[in-house]
């Protein structure tokens, strides 16, 4: 039955999900860029730990002792934004010397801790309010399991507070909530433009010709929001995107393509299976035009950073569902299976809500472009948008469940 949905708990979500890895609130920018291409992650979590665990229960109130929590998360994007500012770029030694907690947004409530019991509907109205990722613990399920954990984790911990943790990330909802579509018809065969979650108001964009610098600010906003960045013609029809996930694929030294290029030739630079010789030979006369010495440096060697940095690993990361796959493990560019992404995924104001989902579902994206018939951007369907409708069908179902437990009472 529909209202069973209800019932679900989010550990039903997290069946199967690996431990995360993470590095201490302490670390410095050049710790996590280590583990980041160490671990092959698409994401590091990043923890705030009180060392005082050997304090007795009594000494840790009188203490004020604070169990270990998340407190952010950080990607290659956040390290190449940072390195992008004239400062740093200038300089991109200092700059990943810097405490890693300046790359961590300054928005409240990213991340959120959430009990492996509590529901699927409180799940859903955590990312409403605007987390991007919950963090859930792991449940072990026997005290052998547990043990072969401890001994196959012993060198490098993923133990906070004693326990695992995992992500549970909107995508991990959205097809959670598609394996049960049938429980919300018809909604879901209704046209996107019906249901009101067309968002034409936070569209980030810029034109083809538009300097990729000027695009920065939206680059950190659209992985905030886990949207992308459209590349418009002059009459607004959505040609390209600057997408967060294809840079996460590259290593630091895009920051200086960032810094040098257009914004149509940035989505070249990073789209392509590897760098275009033209465009880097543009990048490194542009640098030594601006005496960026330092950023060339960048670009012309392999910039392996060693650290002595405070970071945990487990054997797998849930870090890989946030955009789909790790890291590849050579130095230098992304994977083939992410090669030639500028082509934006788009769909039509009449398009259903379960295609939209099940084409967002198959791209490893969280939102899909919505064009007019002669290829106008409209709008955007974000996975929050999307979970808006299901968290007022669950409230329907909710409502229904109650009337129907009232009439059954007073009949009998």
């Amino acid at each position: 039955m529909a209202v069973n949905l209800l019932t679900h708990e989010v550990s039903d979500l997290c069946l199967g999900k690996p431990a995360l890895r993470s590095l201490s609130i302490s670390a410095t920018v050049g710790d996590a860029l280590s583990a980041l291409k160490r671990f092959r992650d698409n994401y590091i979590s990043v923890w705030n730990c009180d060392n005082r665990h050997n304090l007795s229960g009594a000494d840790k109130i009188d203490a004020g002792f604070v169990e270990c929590r998340c407190v952010g998360k950080v990607c290659m994007v956040d390290i190449i934004c940072f390195l992008c500012k004239e400062e740093n770029l200038s300089n991109p030694g200092t700059a990943l010397q810097a405490p890693v907690s300046v790359l961590i947004p300054k928005a409240p409530g990213l991340v959120q801790h959430l009990e492996p019991n509590a529901s699927l509907v409180e799940a859903i109205d955590l990312i409403l309010e605007g987390a991007q990722n919950l963090v859930i613990p792991l449940e072990i399920g026997t005290t052998n399991s547990r043990k072969k954990l401890l001994q196959k984790t012993q060198s490098n911990s993923t133990f906070h507070n004693n326990r695992q943790y995992c992500w549970l990330t909107q995508e991990d909802i959205i097809r959670y909530l598609l394996n049960s579509i049938g429980l919300f018809c018809p909604t879901p065969i209704n046209p996107i433009n019906s249901l009101n979650i067309i968002d034409a108001q936070n569209i980030l964009a810029v034109h083809y010709d538009d300097l990729a610098s000027l695009a920065l600010p939206f680059i950190v906003q659209s992985l905030e929001m886990q949207t992308s960045v459209a590349i418009v013609d002059t009459n607004g029809k959505l040609i390209g995107e600057i997408l967060p996930s294809t840079l996460n694929f590259c290593d630091e030294d895009v920051a200086a393509a960032i810094a040098t290029l257009s914004a149509g030739d940035l989505m070249t630079y990073i789209d392509c299976g590897g760098r275009p010789e033209d465009l880097v030979q543009l990048v490194k006369e542009r640098l030594k035009e601006r005496n960026l010495e330092k950023a060339l440096e960048l670009m012309e060697e392999d910039s392996g950073i060693s650290s002595g940095a405070s970071f945990s690993s487990s054997y797998s990361s849930s870090s890989d569902e946030e955009f789909g796959m790790g890291r590849n493990g050579r130095s230098g560019w992304y994977s083939a299976r992410v090669a030639s992404r500028s082509e934006a995924i788009v769909c039509y104001p009449w398009s259903s809500l379960v295609a939209v989902m099940i084409q967002a579902l198959a791209h490893r994206v969280s939102y899909v472009w919505v064009v007019e018939e002669d290829g106008t951007l409209a709008g955007i369907v974000t996975f929050s948008g999307m979970m808006k409708v299901f968290r007022e069908c669950l409230r329907t179902m909710a409502y229904g469940s109650i009337e129907a437990s009232r009439t059954l009472h007073q009949k009998y």
